[in-house]
């Protein structure tokens, strides 16, 4: 019998590298959200991108990243830099402790918002490495339940294109084998946005699901004056009507409406998420692994939220979310933006209305040459 002590067996690995890099992923074209509108933000040109390369003494290594839009990457990079260290030397297989190491070592600062993003990126690393070991996709290891899932796309339906060019980017969508279409909402006007849903919604037929998303830009009164109206149009759901932290805004909106609310993209802890499963303040929840602290953190959402009944459909990076959402017992949906695409070699299959997920080991990701030009800082700690 191998000596579970020794590099043979999980138990001997240890970390002996970490590489952050910075990257700046730019967009084809800028995009406005109703943050936008509302003159909160600016719009959106690129995407800023933490990567995190892990090798192990065994020979392993693992990949993991997180992001951010508009500002935080730099703020990210500095805090995984400063913290990462404490990681290494320790047994990669031992995620949950290397995780709560990390949480410690930043304590100062919280355990959410930057100090949890910045850390999301190892954890998600080690779990690549985790499934790589077993020769398993990261669905497989974690024991998955479908081997595609429903996928819808939003990337077509921001606020500054008019009505038509988001029809015909969502026919677009639909003919790549896409099943579901997403929406900005939001407008100062309510009435246009009611004005570009309802042509949306004629454009695509009543079998087609459609979602809207507001970008928390209502207050409680317009959101629920919005919700009805839009009852008319059979949508999936109403993303973020209200503030991302008015979980109690959100319960009350649940319990008036018949359309189903999705919450939850911008909560950067598992107590913050865990508030809006209490409370029931979402139909689908919408845990993101780069904003709630990587795999690890998501996991104790996913479980709570399926405890309680709950929908997830985790936001944006499908590259991650496919292998988590495959792995929860109840189906939903994964969002297709293709933002982060020019950073990895290999691209996701998507047929009849579903995403197909990846069978290679861990996440299935390598950086792709271009993702080097696109690298605007990067620091390497070791082992001694």
């Amino acid at each position: 019998m191998p000596d579970p002590t020794t590099h043979g067996g999980h138990r001997g690995d240890r970390i002996t590298r970490i590489e952050l890099g910075l990257h700046d992923v730019p967009l084809a074209f800028p995009v406005s959200d109703a943050k936008v509108l509302t003159g909160r933000q600016k719009p959106m040109a690129e995407v800023s991108v933490l990567t995190c390369h892990v090798e192990t003494a065994d020979g392993l290594t693992g990949l993991g990243f997180s992001y951010t839009t508009r500002a935080g990457c730099r703020a990210q990079f500095a805090h995984a830099s400063e913290v990462a260290g404490v990681a290494l030397g320790q047994d990669p297989s031992d995620i949950a402790k290397v995780y709560d190491s990390l949480l410690w070592a930043g304590a100062s600062v919280g355990r959410s918002g930057v100090a949890t993003q910045a850390i999301s990126t190892i954890d998600t690393a080690l779990w690549d490495v985790k499934a790589r070991r077993a020769g398993l996709s990261l669905a497989k290891l974690l024991g998955s339940h479908r081997d595609s899932v429903r996928t819808y796309n939003t990337s077509g339906g921001f606020l500054q294109a008019p009505v038509e060019e988001v029809c015909d980017k969502a026919s677009a969508s639909l003919a790549a084998g896409i099943g579901g279409i997403k929406m900005k909402v939001g407008q100062p006007d309510l009435r246009e946005d009611l004005r570009r849903v309802a042509a949306v919604r004629e454009h695509l037929g009543p079998d087609v699901p459609l979602m809207v998303d507001a970008n928390q830009q209502w207050d409680r009164a317009t959101a629920l004056r919005a919700g009805r109206a839009l009852a008319e149009h059979d949508l999936m759901w109403i993303e973020e009507p209200l503030d991302a932290y008015d979980a109690q805004g959100h319960a009350a909106l649940s319990r008036a409406l018949d359309t189903p609310i999705a919450t939850g993209e911008m909560l950067t802890s598992v107590g913050e998420l865990v508030r809006l499963v209490d409370l029931r303040a979402a139909t689908f929840l919408q845990p993101d692994v780069p904003r709630v602290g990587g795999v690890t953190p998501y996991l104790r959402v996913a479980t709570l939220a399926d405890h309680a009944g709950l929908q997830v459909a985790p936001h944006f990076v499908m590259e991650i979310h496919v292998h988590l959402a495959a792995a929860y017992p109840r189906e939903s949906w994964v969002e297709h933006i293709e933002w982060l695409s020019p950073l990895f070699d290999e691209r996701l299959t998507i047929t009849d209305g579903r995403m197909q997920v990846p069978t290679a080991p861990g996440l299935g990701l390598t950086l792709s040459d271009q993702a080097a030009g696109l690298r605007r800082d990067h620091v390497e700690l070791r082992a001694d």
